[in-house]
């Protein structure tokens, strides 16, 4: 998820030189928008990994 992200602000970097500003701010704000939903995915795996711990093997 983060390599979409990474992918929508290289478009918005190369639109934004080349002058297209309408598909720059589009592009950012689709690549904040898809980094706050990786880092909320991220929190939660974390969380739920720490809460459900390793079941004991036997």
């Amino acid at each position: 998820m983060f390599g979409w992200a990474l992918t929508f602000l290289v478009v918005a970097l190369i639109a934004a030189v080349l002058g297209f500003g309408g598909i720059a701010g589009v592009a950012v704000e689709i690549a904040k928008i898809i980094f706050v939903v990786a880092l909320v995915l991220f929190a939660l795996s974390v969380l739920f990994g720490l809460f459900r711990g390793r079941r004991p093997t036997v």
